[in-house]
């Protein structure tokens, strides 16, 4: 039985052709080297399994090749590249910085760094994870890195380009990794699965392809799990139970039941998802990225930011027929605002549950506002019904024949608004929002000051200690220079200070809402000191209090000379 090598390993690109998704990289190092212009220290930053280490073999293997090709492609018969491929190359020394992180790690590399290759011109010192070193490790290895023997080149290769010092960063050339996308992770899959004689659908790949997020070693890895599950037919039904990846087909039946308005179903789905086992955050995250796919997917111009296969841009487009843009962009603000305030909510699943009833009712509201909409934004209102037909009302929650109808005065050719009505309707408006100010302005009665006062209290859930001060607190209302004025009376000054400070203004407004009325003002005070009941607090404190409200334990006390301090 032959050694199995897995395929990240397997398939590992050993020239610049093969290296895929850092054309733009590859071709900068290609150049150089073709001009003779190598710098003596490299910064390769970027993701995992993007290719970092990877590009520095190759470097290193191209820089040290005796008989390069017209493109400067190691010819890997010479001895360099003979070593090379056989993993005894001297020319070649990889360090981890992770487990090599200190300032004796450092001086070990600067004393070998003096010895010269003993086949090619160059050693290539490679650093995998340099942020790993510590900061006097860093600072060990400034003046070696910007001063090192002419035989000596570095490349240091991160994932998190932040942590490296800015001292560090101005003495390389810095090269930044792009992640994988899941068209050339797709495109690469492809070639390997017909080189292992894997029968794999576009569909299963693109699954792959997402999991990886990127990272083309993550994808070799996954789709050697999915082949050892699979046999050599990859499937996507079978791919998706292997890795545990959350169907995408519920999205699209979700956003089905939506449109039609049957919430029912909604929850039945939602339940088996939490049943197989799947994250209920992740599922609204899922169902938020099939809303974006949709909204973009329904615009024009803008299929190549759909990044999958061509059958499932087609689903997506003939979905996205089916709903409006009011539809979607309303239907990601829940599913945002659901993921936003899921840590926080006491009853998660009650969260999302509630989160789809409001997406099954969003089509049924914009079709009873539609009607008004289109008459506020429009200047042409729909022509009017026969006579012989009752106007249709608008539908808000009554039946349809208490509702009544939009008033619309026509033009003698019934095809627009005549300026009569107009001007009625706009004095009505007038006259309305008169009768608000008036009503505004009148002052409302003690009792129900302190009635909505009480209520308020209740607003305040989320804060206990401030509604526990309101519900305590004593309230006094009085009328003042025409204005309303509630004296709340707290226990100290630190409370009167706080409320005061922070909480005055929204007081106010909270109790000018409740009261529908502007003229209300909230003056804080604190109870004077001999109003002010002294709890006993001390041992002596509380006995005293004990021997004064008790005249037989003031005699106990005395008869048998009992000490009370």
């Amino acid at each position: 039985m032959s050694q199995y090598i897995v395929s990240a390993r397997k398939y590992r690109p050993d020239s610049f052709e093969t290296l895929i998704g850092q054309d733009t990289i590859a071709k900068t190092l290609s150049n150089s080297i073709k001009r003779g212009q190598l710098a003596h220290a490299y910064l390769f930053c970027g993701p995992r399994g993007v290719g970092k280490t990877t590009t520095a073999r190759i470097f290193a293997k191209m820089i040290n090749c005796s008989n390069p090709g017209p493109d400067m492609e190691p010819c890997g018969e010479c001895e360099s590249c003979v070593s090379f491929k056989e993993g005894r190359s001297y020319c070649i020394h990889e360090l981890d910085a992770a487990s090599n992180n200190s300032v004796e790690d450092i001086k070990a590399l600067m004393d070998q760094v003096q010895v010269p290759p003993q086949v090619g011109k160059y050693s290539v010192y490679i650093i995998d994870e340099v942020h790993m070193l510590s900061a006097a490790a860093f600072n060990a290895f400034l003046k070696t890195l910007e001063e090192p023997p002419a035989h000596a080149i570095f490349i240091l290769a991160t994932t998190e380009k932040h942590k490296i010092l800015p001292t560090i960063l101005s003495r390389c050339q810095t090269y930044d990794f792009n992640r994988i996308s899941v068209h050339d992770t797709v495109r690469y899959l492809k070639e390997i699965a017909a080189k292992e004689g894997v029968d794999a659908d576009e569909e299963s790949l693109h699954v792959i392809a997402t999991k990886a997020d990127g990272a083309m070693r993550d994808a070799l890895t996954i789709f050697d799990q999915s082949v050892a599950f699979c046999g050599n037919v990859l499937r996507k039904d079978d791919v998706i139970r292997n890795l545990g990846v959350l169907d995408y087909e519920y999205s699209f039946k979700m956003v089905d039941d939506f449109l039609s308005g049957n919430y029912a179903d909604a929850f039945l789905a939602f339940d088996e998802i939490l049943t197989k086992g799947f994250n209920a955050l992740h599922f609204v995250a899922s169902l938020s990225s099939h809303l974006r796919d949709l909204v973009v997917a329904k615009t024009g111009g803008l299929e190549s930011l759909l990044d999958m296969p061509d059958s499932m841009k087609q689903r997506y487009a003939q979905q996205a027929s089916k709903c409006s843009v009011q539809f979607l962009f309303d239907a990601l603000g829940i599913t945002t605002a659901c993921e936003s305030t899921y840590k926080s909510a006491v009853n998660p699943r009650l969260h999302i549950e509630y989160a789809l009833m409001r997406l099954s009712h969003l089509v049924k509201v914009q079709q009873e506002i539609s009607p008004l909409a289109t008459l506020g934004r429009n200047d042409k209102a729909p022509a009017p019904a026969p006579a012989s037909a009752p106007a249709p009302a608008i539908s808000s929650g009554v039946e349809k024949s208490q509702a009544p109808a939009p008033r619309r005065r026509a033009t003698k050719t019934g095809s627009s608004l005549s300026l009569n009505s107009i001007m009625e309707e706009k004095k009505e408006e007038e006259k309305a929002e008169e009768k608000a100010v008036e009503e505004a302005g009148k002052l409302p009665e003690d009792a129900l000051v302190i009635e909505k006062w009480k209520e308020m209290a209740g607003q305040y859930a989320d804060k206990p200690r401030l509604a526990s001060t309101i519900a305590n607190g004593t309230v006094n209302v009085r009328e003042e220079n025409g204005v309303k004025v509630v004296d709340f009376v707290v226990k100290n000054e630190a409370q009167k200070l706080w409320i005061e400070e922070k909480l005055l203004r929204d007081l106010e407004g909270r109790l000018r809402g409740l009261l529908a009325c502007n003229k209300v003002n909230i003056m804080v005070s604190v109870v004077p000191e001999e109003e002010v009941k002294k709890v006993p607090y001390m041992p002596e404190e509380k006995a005293k209090d004990l021997m004064d409200k008790n005249p037989e334990v003031r005699a106990f006390v005395a008869d048998l000379g009992l000490d009370t301090k």
